[in-house]
């Protein structure tokens, strides 16, 4: 199932109709194009999961950072879906690996089961720090910086190459480079040699024209990303 620019990054019920799945699962804001899906196409997907019993998964990370649009829960739509959240994006706390996962109410002990295998609750010191988090006040400062540095990287990284689409979420662009390169880990691998440019190669998030793609995450301050761009158009001035 390829997606792209033409249907905005999101799976459709048409894309699901050609294969036969056990499992779906979407992501939104999503990683690395931070698009959301909209409402009446990720209704239509959970009610089509649900027609054809295939378990809709629904990776809801990035709630909480999203900006002009609103990212919808599946949850709204069916109870019957799995849906998975945590603390290390909204809430800044990465590393910490604390999050939860919602499941289908008959469902709930096999859960408590598999996670009981695995471990047998979050570190105490990570919960402490969880309830720390919810500084509502300090999010919406948060999030409003994360627009700042979107705005600001998206007007001139799509001056240097094509943005597909401007983010409504998350804090990534994903940047088409194809008219420097058709292979994005070399011309990563170039950047980071030459300029000590960080980005992340598009072949790391699948084979549909990834190899033309470069991921640049704004989790850094303007001040710091000003610095990259004026190295990343003097050297692709220069570029031999």
């Amino acid at each position: 199932m390829n997606i792209s620019k033409k249907n905005n990054y999101q799976l459709h019920v048409q894309d699901l109709e050609k294969h036969k799945i056990d499992a779906l699962q979407i992501s939104s804001p999503a990683n690395p194009t931070g698009n959301i899906y909209e409402k009446d196409n990720l209704e239509q997907l959970v009610q089509y999961c649900s027609k054809n019993k295939i378990a809709f998964i629904s990776d809801e990370l990035y709630h909480g950072l999203v900006y002009e649009k609103e990212a919808k829960s599946a949850l709204e739509f069916s109870p019957d879906v799995f849906v998975i959240n945590g603390f290390s994006k909204y809430y800044c706390m990465p590393g910490l690996r604390l999050g939860w996962i919602i499941v289908p109410q008959h469902l709930s002990r096999k859960a408590e089961i598999i996670a009981q295998n695995l471990f047998i609750c979050p570190p105490t010191l990570s919960q402490y720090a969880a309830l720390e988090a919810f500084d509502y006040e300090y999010l919406d400062y948060i999030k409003d910086t994360f627009k700042q540095r979107r705005d600001y990287l998206f007007q001139e990284l799509n001056d240097i190459f094509t943005i597909d689409a401007k983010p409504d979420g998350a804090f990534y662009l994903w940047a088409n480079i194809s008219k420097y390169s058709n292979d994005s880990f070399a011309f990563a691998k170039e950047l980071l040699d030459n300029i000590h440019l960080a980005s992340t190669p598009g072949m790391d998030f699948g084979e549909n024209k990834t190899n033309l793609y470069l991921r640049f995450a704004y989790t850094r301050d303007i001040k710091h990303m000003k610095e990259g761009i004026r190295r990343l158009r003097e050297y692709l001035k220069n570029r031999p």
